[in-house]
């Protein structure tokens, strides 16, 4: 029986699974109340993603749960909030019946890059064993799923009410598109098999791309002020690499200042 599923793959299966109909999510979101969660650079985690919307359509959403985005958290003294065990141990089959879903999709393991987080946390659900709070919904169409699961570096939008922080002296690793576009990575792909550590990649981080589309540029950098990225309109855009690093749209309407 398959047990896990990575985010890309459950792209695919949430496709196959729109001729099937319409799944109404619970809102999980409705009662969130902010939340500062500190010292989050290099924790690991790991995000639950359940997904719902209309078959006929084509628009999906997914309810995202966190393992780390959690009141109280403390990231100095707890540096892994997915254990390797735990994480193995998830059954996609059995989350997508609890919430009689469209599909699962589990993000990462990952460590974060940010420092600090200032999320809305909303309703608590059970994954074996463990509480994980609401903290977005993801938005996408079935075009943007297909396109998200065969080719990196293709954006989608995800509701986000909250502030996402680097600090000052943080080394940030950057992406600069053909449209003039910085994107920065918030989060680090580990996966359940990793490829290689954090150190491994930051030590030669630009060597290791081969499918950067045409124009676009790999860069690291060590920040001289404070970043903060948070969406006016309460939509941020992300993407991923061909790595799965997730990264977020810098710039106005977007962050404090352009990277």
């Amino acid at each position: 029986m398959e047990r896990t599923k990575s985010l890309a793959i459950a792209f695919v299966m949430v496709c196959a699974c729109l001729l099937t109909g319409c799944v109404k999510l619970p809102d999980d979101g409705a009662n969130a109340k902010m939340n500062r969660i500190d010292n989050l650079n290099r924790v690991r985690y790991l995000e639950i993603m359940v997904f719902g919307g209309n078959g006929i359509t084509g628009n999906l959403e997914a309810n995202v749960y966190n393992t780390s985005l959690i009141p109280g958290f403390d990231g100095k003294t707890i540096k892994d909030s997915a254990p390797q065990s735990w994480a193995e141990s998830l059954n996609t089959d059995e989350i997508k019946k609890q919430f009689k879903a469209l599909d699962v999709g589990i993000n990462g393991p990952k460590l974060w890059m940010i420092d600090y987080f200032d999320v809305p946390l909303g309703a608590d659900r059970q994954f074996n064993g463990k509480t994980l709070p609401w903290c977005a919904t993801l938005h996408l169409t079935k075009s943007q799923a297909k396109e998200m699961s065969n080719n990196p570096y293709k954006s989608t939008q995800i509701e986000r009410k909250s502030q996402l922080g680097y600090n000052q002296g943080a080394t940030v690793f950057l992406i600069d598109d053909d449209k003039g576009t910085t994107w920065i990575m918030k989060g680090f792909e580990l996966g359940m098999k990793p490829r290689w550590t954090y150190e491994e990649f930051a030590s030669d981080p630009a060597g290791k791309f081969k499918q950067l589309p045409a124009g676009w540029k790999f860069r690291t950098k060590v920040l001289d002020q404070d970043l903060t990225l948070i969406p006016e309109t309460g939509v941020a855009t992300i993407m991923a690499d061909e790595f799965f690093n997730v990264y977020d749209k810098t710039g106005p309407g977007y962050s404090s200042y352009k990277p």
